[in-house]
């Protein structure tokens, strides 16, 4: 009898057609997901570049996404290992090939390198790792050695049952035979290793059923040793002298195939039989890799552990109630909820960022449920819009079990140094550790610091040079001489293509160009741009600039502002990607010039190096809550001069992170007048996201003072009023609460009230409060008291806000940005604030006609008021009729993309209290603990 012959090629295209398909069904569910290779070679070896462009071929064949990493013969080994950890961190790839042998002139320890492949990467089989799992029978977690693997594919072809059958394996290289004894043993085959101590080798061959060789020797084994009907497989690769072929010689495997192939039944040729399956099992490795990769991060398949309260009363401080709860890793949290390893960075054990790619890898993801929490018109000590933010994601996660993200700002230091103190909620409803979150977090505020005074020092300097200059001099610095040559910065050519000069020569520029390009012009009375610090300082806020003999007498009056109210920061809440950051903040306008035509820090030269600043301020930070559900911290514009909302780019990565069914729950600075209206006129226009929800919360306090309770002030203890149960009192408050009910549906979302209770309050006022809000419209109004209890004091409204965000919602702007300025002022202050009409003091209507005239007209207006009142008044409280909302002046964030308009005095530099919070504020030297924190 002859036997059949087992075609490796007609086999390993049956595995690449196969393959092939999966592939595009990968693709197909995700577009922007294709498998990923890395062959790493070290040298140039001939032999090993044909192995390697065969499987460059068959992944491209396939749809693989193949890389060869090529490192020359001079790498050393900490180079190679080097490469292979950055591998080892790229999500984007699933397989890493170390191909052997390595050619370098130095010594490197191939069992190190193979080792130092991440095992989940492994597609050759060959770490520790993935052998130990084989060889212990956990064939389903762990990598095959594709040859190995390749001859079982083989065996199976041929119809063969394994189970049961007496195998024999000639060969225990870690590569082919003692893998391939493992992988028979545990397809149930009695197996027999034979080696090069085998006593009798004939005698052991000849017991097979199964014979696989791979001893490299060239035709040891003969036909008659093998078992009549036996399936032959050989892996052997050897050659032999040849006088007929014109390389004087041949391929010939560890069997005479001649003979043998006369008693076996099956056999695989050599070559054309086992070598054609070796490659098509590392794609089949590499695309099962890619499919564990998928299985296991699946957006929105969260796999997340809550950490349990242990609830005190009387309730603690908050830094005590932080300290009491030890932290998740912030890996181990960003791991949790899908936040891949490379797409993190760490710093420290409990706060990392998250890069933008992390947006791109599920853009096509559906977006999670989106909430914003508002508030009434508060007192000056806040209603606790954060602590019920923080308290409703832990309600919704740690105990609704749904995937829920907290999106808030990082608070200004000037305040926790100040009056207020921190603003990481709290109670039981914190982000933690409070501490980080209240001082430098990752340093954001400290770039935007150093990006906005740069911008200062630049309007200085180049009005200090063009006063002191002539064209041709100033010109010559601009775009001085080197190595015999002037040449245009991009950000120059920039500035020529603005002015209409298409030239990039700087020689061939006329006299009235030269001008035109070197000359901003700066009014010194336009400037709008101040310096900032992060530090509440009175003796800022007016200061003179330029008194040092250097600067020959060129001084200005100015001030600094908190960073906060930095444009730079209110860019970076806004922004939607590295570009547009780059875009907007080249077109931050900071003074006009003597001709009226604006003038941009991209004219100052200065728009890529504030780019720059920002690269590491841009990606979102991590944390979490008392709880253990995420939260990401970001941005920090101003509520008043700004919008007052966390970034656009956490709220979207965040909605791609919870999947269709979880939600993102942010925080609208103030009252619903001001953070939530610029929410939803701003933020969400330049976003494009819809909320499904609004969560107004309002408390008994601050509804009694509504309704004409005595002054709260900070510091000073409450009156009677606020802390005796006064029915009538709360009644006639509640007109606020309704009217920032009617503001909130006015945009088409549904809104749930949530009461902050107080432990003063009686189940009277809260049952009143709620019966009064649903009467105004709201979907629903329900008590809290997260404050004492965590997460569990806020399952009501968490049931009632997943209950709103399924009912109809017809989502609307206020107004067209196509409008008049004043319009669109106008039906703010008519429909928001209640007021009868609006009157433009003559600066404002200068801005007006200025703004109008430089093209900045058709943009959102982001109203500066206080916060304490619906109108100009912060001492009109309840809901003010009959007044007229006065515009003193208008300011252009063009570079944020908003127009402001200030509604009387608007202080943006903070000052510091007869008392201020630091005098409680110190560092145990010891244990390192700050102290005094709240």
């Amino acid at each position: 009898m002859s036997a059949q012959v087992i075609s490796g090629k007609e086999v390993s295209a049956q595995v690449r057609e196969r393959l092939k398909k999966e592939v595009e069904a990968m693709k197909a569910h995700d577009p922007n997901f294709r498998p990923g290779l890395v062959v790493l070679q070290v040298g140039d070896r001939d032999d090993s570049n044909l192995y390697i462009s065969m499987k460059l071929k068959a992944a491209a064949e396939i749809g693989i996404h193949a890389t060869h990493l090529r490192l020359p013969k001079t790498a050393t080994e900490e180079e190679v290992l080097h490469s292979i950890r950055e591998v080892n961190e790229n999500s984007c790839i699933h397989g890493l090939i170390v191909q052997l042998p390595m050619d370098s002139i130095n010594k490197i320890d191939t069992e190190k390198v193979t080792n130092a492949v991440a095992p989940e990467k492994d597609v050759d089989g060959l770490t520790s790792i993935n052998a130990g799992k084989l060889s212990r029978g956990d064939l389903g977690d762990c990598f095959l050695p594709c040859t190995p693997n390749g001859c079982m594919e083989l065996i199976r072809n041929t119809g063969v049952s394994v189970a049961g059958k007496r195998a024999v394996v000639v060969g225990r290289s870690k590569i082919v035979g003692a893998p391939m004894h493992d992988l028979l043993l545990w397809n149930h085959a009695t197996v027999t290793t034979c080696h090069s101590k085998t006593a009798d080798l004939a005698a052991e061959i000849g017991k097979a059923d199964i014979l696989v060789t791979g001893i490299g020797k060239p035709q040891i084994v003969k036909g008659e040793w093998i078992k009549e009907g036996a399936v032959v497989i050989d892996c052997g690769i050897n050659h032999i002298p040849d006088s007929t072929r014109p390389s004087g010689k041949r391929v010939v495997g560890d069997v005479d195939y001649d003979s043998a192939k006369q008693r076996a039944s099956h056999i695989t040729p050599v070559p054309g039989g086992v070598g054609p399956m070796t490659v098509a099992m590392l794609m089949q490795n590499t695309v099962l890799s890619a499919r564990r990769f998928l299985d296991t991060h699946k957006p929105g398949q969260w796999n997340i552990s809550y950490t349990a309260l242990n609830l005190q009363k009387p309730v603690p401080s908050d830094i005590v109630i932080s300290r009491s709860c030890v932290p998740k890793p912030i890996d181990k949290l960003a791991g949790e909820i899908g936040v891949l390893w490379d797409e993190m960075e760490l710093y420290g054990k409990t706060k990392a960022k998250v890069q933008l790619e992390t947006m791109d890898r599920l853009r096509a993801q559906p977006d999670g449920k989106y909430v914003v929490v508002a508030g009434i018109t508060p007192t000056p000590l806040g209603e606790g819009k954060s602590t019920t933010t923080i308290g409703l994601v832990q309600a919704l996660g740690a105990h609704l079990k749904l995937n829920v993200f907290a999106c808030v700002r990082q608070p200004s230091q000037g305040p926790t140094f100040g009056i207020k103190g921190g603003a990481a909620g709290g109670g039981y409803s914190q982000v933690i550790p409070m501490e980080e979150f209240n001082l430098h977090l990752t340093g954001d505020i400290h770039a935007i610091t150093a990006a906005n005074n740069l911008v200062a020092a630049a309007i200085e300097a180049r009005m200090f040079h063009e006063a002191t200059q002539t064209d041709k001099a100033l010109y010559n610095r601009l775009v001085p001489l080197n190595a015999g040559q002037r040449t245009f910065s991009p950000i120059q050519v920039n500035r020529l293509k603005k002015l209409g000069i298409e030239k990039t020569d700087p020689t061939t520029l006329t006299e009235e160009e030269i001008t035109r390009f070197a000359r901003l012009d700066i009014d010194p009375d336009t400037i709008t741009w101040q310096r900032v610090m992060d530090t509440n300082d009175r003796f800022l806020r007016k200061i003179t600039v330029g008194e040092s003999a250097t600067e020959k007498g060129h001084t200005r009056s100015c001030q600094f502002d908190i960073t906060v109210a930095s444009e730079i920061m209110a860019v970076l809440a806004l922004t939607s990607s590295m570009e547009d950051m780059r875009q907007r903040l080249a077109k931050m306008v900071v003074a006009s010039s003597r001709s009226g035509d604006p003038v941009t820090t991209e004219d100052l030269g200065v728009s890529g190096a504030l780019t720059v600043l920002m690269r590491d301020a841009i990606k979102p930070n991590l944390m979490q809550t008392l709880e253990g559900t995420p939260v990401f911290v970001h941005a920090g514009p101003f509520a008043n001069i700004a919008h007052g909302n966390s970034s656009i780019l956490a709220d979207k990565i965040a909605l791609k992170l919870v999947g269709p069914e979880g939600f993102v729950v942010t925080e609208a600075g103030f009252g619903a007048d001001i953070g939530m209206e610029k929410f939803f006129n701003i933020k969400c226009r330049y976003s494009g996201l819809r909320p499904h929800v609004v969560v107004l919360v309002a408390t008994v306090r601050a509804l009694k003072m509504h309704g004409g309770g005595p002054t709260v002030t900070a510091g000073m203890p409450l009156p009677k009023e606020y802390l005796e149960e006064n029915l009538e009192l709360l009644e006639k408050g509640c007109s606020n609460m309704r009217k920032q009910v009617e503001n909130a549906r006015a945009f088409g979302v549904p809104v749930v009230v949530a009461v902050n209770a107080f432990k003063t309050d009686t189940d009277a006022e809260l049952d009143m409060i709620c019966k009064l809000a649903k009467e105004a419209g709201a979907f629903d109004a329900v008590r809290c008291t997260h404050w004492a209890e965590g997460g569990a004091g806020a399952m009501a409204l968490g049931e009632a806000v997943r209950k709103a965000s399924e009912a109809p919602s017809n989502f609307k702007f206020l107004y067209d940005t196509e409008l008049p300025i004043v319009d669109k002022i106008r039906i703010i202050a008519q429909k928001i604030y209640g007021a009868d009409d609006i009157e433009l003091l003559p600066e404002a209507q200068q801005k007006v006609e200025r703004y109008t005239r430089q093209g900045f007209g058709n943009l959102p207006i982001c109203m500066a008021k206080t916060h304490l009142s619906l109108s100009h008044d912060p001492e009109k409280k309840g809901v003010p009729k009959g007044f007229i909302l006065p515009i003193r002046d208008i300011r252009a964030s063009v570079g944020a993309g908003f127009l402001y308009p200030l509604v009387g005095s608007m202080p943006t530099m903070p000052g510091l209290p007869t008392r201020p919070c630091f005098y409680d504020i110190d560092l145990d030297p010891v244990t390192g603990e700050v102290k005094g924190l709240f």
